[in-house]
């Protein structure tokens, strides 16, 4: 049997709610700390969703398809058009996020995944979208599904909650504004690296003077921490940790404790294709971020990582972090 496929509207609301709350328990039930839920779950997932709608001036799109049989909603997929950061280039336009919490009921035809999908991304490239990307846990219902479609790991995020705290490793400090320059040519050698195993990470040429400007910023910003490893000016490599972001949870979840590392880079891990099976230089910074986290009050923590850098994620994972989190390209 097959679904019939429309836009969502404000009087779907109640039933989107209950269809995305019972996703994000199945999430909590998996990981309890990193996808705590609020308080009340339903009443955030409804507020968000009104709030969205009927916003006059979105900073983004965001469209929600519904599934209907026999006049009921049984799935829901909810995707966005997603602003490129300004060190990127972006020359395929902003690209299209299936987001995470798209939902299935439980009595939904078997059809109704890939009908879902489908219909968003219709409905993204009619948007302007030229690349479409696709967010799942790992095991999840929609992991098998965005595979058989065609997507390929892109971006892997780790995670690991009970946070620890360690005394300061050697070479790791605090970063100053003295670290800019430094900080912002290791980061030239990151997207470089990048930009090689995916065209998708094109920079952008105003890119050093862009991230400088931020990093710059970011020094002055009470809810982060940043720390170079460095001997003496030498700068080795650089980590940031700040709060997390609704972009990579749902409304349903409580990341209030939970913090988050996208800006990262060591020498160390240069060579995107090693594996680092024993302790690197690499490690230190990672040591002082989890214990500025833990320092925080933060529970878990978040870690970008690009699915094609395995020695990244091979450090990653002999620190404790498993992925929990990824997202799919397809061109």
């Amino acid at each position: 049997m097959t679904v019939s496929i429309r836009p969502a509207n404000p009087d779907d609301i109640e039933a989107m709610t209950e269809l995305m709350v019972g996703d994000a328990r199945i999430r909590a039930g998996r990981e309890p700390v990193l996808w705590k839920l609020k308080a009340d779950p339903a009443g955030a997932v409804g507020a968000a969703l009104r709030a969205a709608m009927e916003a006059e001036a979105p900073p983004f799109r965001q469209q929600w398809l519904l599934a209907e049989n026999d006049g009921s909603v049984v799935g829901v997929v909810h995707s966005i058009l997603l602003p490129v950061p300004p060190i990127y280039a972006g020359r395929f336009g902003p690209p299209g996020l299936i987001m995470e919490d798209s939902a299935v009921s439980d009595n939904a035809p078997e059809d109704t995944p890939q009908a879902l999908l489908e219909a968003a991304e219709r409905d993204l490239h009619e948007a302007g979208a030229e690349v479409l990307l696709a967010s799942s846990v790992p095991g999840g219902d929609w992991e098998r599904v965005h595979e058989t479609a065609g997507y390929a790991p892109l971006t892997l995020y780790l995670a690991r909650s009970s946070l620890r705290e360690s005394e300061a490793p050697e070479g790791v400090r605090r970063a100053t504004e003295a670290d800019i320059p430094g900080i912002v040519a290791r980061s030239a050698e990151h997207r470089d690296i990048l930009h090689g195993l995916e065209d998708f990470w094109e920079t952008h040429p105003d890119a050093d003077a862009r991230f400088g400007a931020w990093m710059k910023k970011s020094l002055t910003l009470a809810d982060r921490d940043m720390f170079v490893a460095a001997r003496g000016v030498e700068v080795d490599g650089y980590l940031v940790t700040q709060p997390a972001t609704p972009l990579h949870f749902p409304y349903a979840h409580d990341i209030a404790t939970t913090g988050f590392v996208d800006d990262f880079y060591h020498v160390a891990l240069s060579d995107p294709g090693a594996d680092p099976g024993i302790a690197s230089a690499a490690d230190g910074l990672f040591v002082r971020g989890e214990t500025a986290l833990n320092a925080r009050g933060n529970a878990a923590m978040l870690i970008v990582c690009p699915a094609a850098w395995q020695s990244k994620r091979a450090m990653l994972e002999r620190l404790g972090h498993g992925v929990v989190l990824v997202w799919r390209i397809r061109r």
